[in-house]
């Protein structure tokens, strides 16, 4: 007798099975019983006296009525003194305990709460690192920044953090403070934004929106904005004129309409190429009126020598001349800026009154820049504000000679002559502006008066005999 391969203990010894009759012999009894012995002593018994000696196939598994819960590889129900093998899912109905380390080779699923007694170790995170979820909501290192205690939700203690910079951000009730100024809060999820440091503006501005897309900036309010701030200068016989920062209100483009428009913004400098002389005279001093445009939104400067009367009452709309770059910006009546314009809105913001030998090399820097607020030219440059009536005397007004009104603003002269065959003549700007004379009269005095505007030429010829020669200045 003997297995068949399957766990089947077959009766096949000679002379079995034994037949009805059959004289049982010695030797066929001896033979089945060694098969019995060899078939028990192949089995395993179930007190735990045989080791098996090969793996063996449960093909229903192992069910096992043992109480006892492992706290050892001595107690339980399985105990193996080599490793544990399972192709399948191993199901643990209580608590697994494991004394060894434990390697998984795939994913853990933890469907409850996992207890660890000691601190886990995950190799895949960055040691002194804090420690987060990212999108997959996989356990990832994150950079600590400061130094401290963790923040609660409730109640939490912040000590001084020190915040580089703050972008563009939604910010709900949110209050800046710095050390000794006044807080200022953002409510209403409005947006804030905040350069490389905070700040908090000069003493009378205010907060200006720049619309969604930009940061608001801090503003002088336009009543309160006095002067213009401008610059100029000098550099290889080339002017340059700037300005800083301007928030403007010009007028509409449509003469019928009232409309005003703000605009904010720094212009890009003009430059009075060498060679170009405005209109200036040489040796003789000179006032550059700086103009604001609006194009579009944009400011953009000009420029126009006074004396050429230039109408600067900002009621009107001005069109301008290319400078060109060429040395070739040569008219008094005309207004240059960098690029060519047509009928725009634009405010008179400052002068520069210089004096330069030779007309068009402007190499001494401008003896006055004075930055405009509102209507201040056209409220100082009036006839009779601030002047008074002055004698001049023979040896300071020669007939003939040409002088400059340099006063800023126009002035009136008035010349008398007398004598036979006397006459006066006045020419403002080389056109004669007023002539008398008394032809064939034996004796007599002729007056002559005439309006000289600002930076304009004058002259006067008078004969034969000089009476006065009186200026309003």
């Amino acid at each position: 007798m003997s297995y068949n391969g399957s766990g089947t203990f077959q009766i096949n010894t000679s002379g079995q099975p034994v037949v009805t009759g059959t004289i049982i012999s010695s030797t066929a009894f001896n033979s089945l019983t060694a098969d019995l012995a060899t078939g028990l002593s192949t089995a395993i018994t179930k007190d735990g006296q045989t080791a098996t000696t090969v793996r063996i196939p449960f093909a229903q598994g192992i069910s096992s009525t043992l109480a006892t819960d492992s706290t050892s590889t001595g107690t339980g129900s399985i105990i193996t003194a080599g490793g544990v093998g399972i192709a399948k899912a191993l199901y643990v109905g209580t608590t697994a305990n494991v004394a060894g380390a434990v390697t998984l080779q795939s994913t853990l699923a933890v469907g409850g709460v996992a207890t660890f007694s000691a601190t886990p170790i995950f190799s895949a995170l960055t040691a002194s690192s804090a420690v987060a979820t990212d999108a997959s909501k996989n356990l990832v290192s994150v950079t600590n920044t400061g130094t401290g205690n963790n923040v609660l939700a409730t109640s939490p203690t912040i000590t001084t953090p020190t915040i580089s910079t703050i972008t563009s951000e939604a910010a709900t009730n949110l209050t800046l403070k710095s050390a000794g100024t006044t807080a200022i809060t953002v409510n209403t999820n409005q947006a804030l934004g905040v350069g490389s440091s905070p700040s908090f503006g000069t003493s009378g501005q205010v907060l200006t929106s720049a619309g969604t897309a930009a940061a608001p900036t801090w503003s002088t309010p336009l009543s309160s904005v006095q002067i213009q701030p401008i610059s100029a200068s000098v550099s290889a016989n080339a002017l340059t004129i700037s300005a800083s920062a301007l928030t403007l209100d010009f007028r509409s483009t449509t003469l019928g309409s009232g409309t005003v428009t703000t605009v904010s913004g720094t212009p890009a400098n003009l430059v009075i190429s060498s060679g170009s002389t405005l209109g200036t005279v040489s040796a003789q001093q000179s006032r550059i009126i700086v103009i604001a445009l609006n194009n579009a939104g944009t400011i953009e400067l000009a420029a126009v020598n006074i004396s050429g009367g230039t109408n600067l009452d900002e009621t009107t709309l001005i069109s301008t001349t290319a400078e060109g770059g060429a040395g070739a910006a040569d008219s008094a009546t005309v207004v240059y800026s960098t690029t060519a314009r047509t009928s725009l809105p634009f405010r008179v913001v400052g002068f520069i009154q210089s004096t330069q030998a030779t007309a068009g090399t402007w190499a001494t820097a401008p003896s006055t820049i004075q930055g405009y607020g509102g209507q201040a030219l056209a409220a100082m440059s009036s006839l009779g504000y601030g002047q008074t009536w002055q004698a001049l005397t023979s040896g300071n007004r020669v007939s003939g000679t040409t002088y400059y009104n340099t006063t800023s603003k126009p002035i009136q002269i008035a010349v008398s002559a007398s004598g036979t065959s006397s006459a006066v003549t006045i020419t403002v700007g080389g056109v004669i502006a007023c002539q008398y004379a008394n032809g064939a009269v034996t004796s007599g005095q002729w007056n002559a008066s005439a309006i000289v505007p600002a930076y304009s030429s004058y002259s006067a010829t008078y004969s034969p005999t000089f009476l006065s020669w009186s200026e309003l200045r």
